[in-house]
């Protein structure tokens, strides 16, 4: 937002306070999203030549970030090694390792979705073993895709290569796997990447799309994509998570806006009817079957795409309506709480860092990015 005086202030207080030498076990997907991926982005903000966000540099500032990522990355190296396929533990001890008694299963999404921080800290670092290690597990799981459909399962198990979970949609333990194959050939310009979204995205259309052919003609319900069985395709519940409301900004990414615009929609209709997204909605009854809603960005990014792709002003309506839906019903005395239940909007003494790294950061872009000054 430009504020450099925070910034500063933040920095160096991450800098002169945190440390990573703990006797503490993460989960390695969440520690590399969100706490790796912090990091590097405030060492770009810093070193940017550019500087597009007004003069964000830090005097006498030695790459202190950057170091943290290479300590934080390696403490979490552990998780790679000792597994038959190299698909990564999903939890790492930042002291002594993988947990002796750890768990062998990991979800796809977890796993498979390393590639844009670790290739990044790589990059930056001029060492390809972070990059290495995070392209190794997404080809293994690549390859352990159904000879039939080309779909992938939720959860698999490390040692054996076996699915776990055999239920393939966009959702919870899918939906960043398939994220990150594109975003990581936006960043990195490798074929690959491009290669293996465009093969799952034939895969998703072909096997997980319902409804009528053309999104915005024709008879039939609008396009919705559901959960099934990878490897016959087929249908295996009649819920969808609030998660799969990336995928139309995916979709975005990718060209194929009419789509995106169809299935951003039926999202929003969701969200008129409760001022929020329940974490899980059942398609067939019309009805919430998991009524919580921790303050999850999807929607907001998807929303944000739509609108610098169409630049149609309904989406900063769509915005604002996010907007005072928060305000209205999560808004309490020291931040903004997840809501227990979106029907009669108890809460939760929770606010996720997602909130404000995500839900927040898309919000405030959808308004500044050329919208009508004072929208928000």
């Amino acid at each position: 937002m430009g504020n450099s005086s925070e910034f500063q202030k933040a920095v160096k207080l991450v800098i002169n306070t945190v440390s990573f030498d703990k006797d503490s076990t993460v989960q390695v997907f969440e520690a590399t999203i969100r706490v790796l991926g912090s990091l590097l982005s405030a060492h770009r903000i810093i070193t940017d030549s550019k500087q597009p966000f007004g003069d964000m540099t830090i005097k006498d500032y030695d790459n202190e970030l950057l170091h943290m990522a290479h300590d934080l990355a390696v403490r979490l190296l552990p998780a790679f090694e000792n597994t038959k396929t190299g698909i990564p533990y999903p939890r790492v001890n930042l002291k002594t390792g993988v947990p002796p008694d750890s768990n062998n299963e990991t979800c796809t999404a977890g796993a498979g979705s390393l590639l844009v921080e670790f290739g990044i800290l790589s990059r930056l670092l001029g060492d390809s073993t972070f990059e290495w290690v995070a392209r190794r597990a997404v080809k293994a799981l690549w390859n352990l895709r159904s000879n039939d459909t080309g779909l992938l399962g939720n959860v698999v198990n490390i040692q054996t290569g076996r699915w776990v979970g055999k239920q393939s949609g966009l959702g919870a333990g899918l939906d960043s796997f398939y994220e990150y194959l594109l975003k990581s050939y936006i960043l990195f310009g490798e074929k690959e990447d491009l290669e293996m979204f465009n093969a799952a995205y034939r895969s998703i259309q072909n096997y997980l799309r319902r409804g009528r052919e053309a999104c915005n003609e024709g008879e039939g319900d609008p396009p919705l994509y559901v959960n099934v069985n990878m490897f016959s395709g087929q249908l295996m519940n009649t819920w969808i998570d609030s998660l799969q409301a990336f995928f139309p900004g995916l979709q975005v990414l990718i060209g194929d806006v009419e789509d995106a615009i169809c299935l951003h929609a039926f999202y929003y209709a969701i969200w008129k009817r409760y001022g929020a997204l329940p974490e899980r909605y059942n398609w067939q009854l019309q009805a919430p079957d998991v009524l919580f809603y921790p303050l999850r960005p999807e929607l907001v990014e998807s929303t944000y795409l739509l609108y610098q792709a169409t630049k149609n002003p309904f989406y900063l309506h769509v915005g604002m309506d996010i907007l005072q839906s928060l305000e209205k019903y999560t808004k309490v005395k020291c931040g903004y709480a997840t809501l227990h239940h979106v029907i009669d909007k108890s809460k939760e003494d929770r606010m996720e860092s997602f909130f404000l790294s995500e839900t927040c950061k898309y919000l405030y872009l959808v308004s500044v990015l050329e919208g009508p000054k004072n929208v928000y």
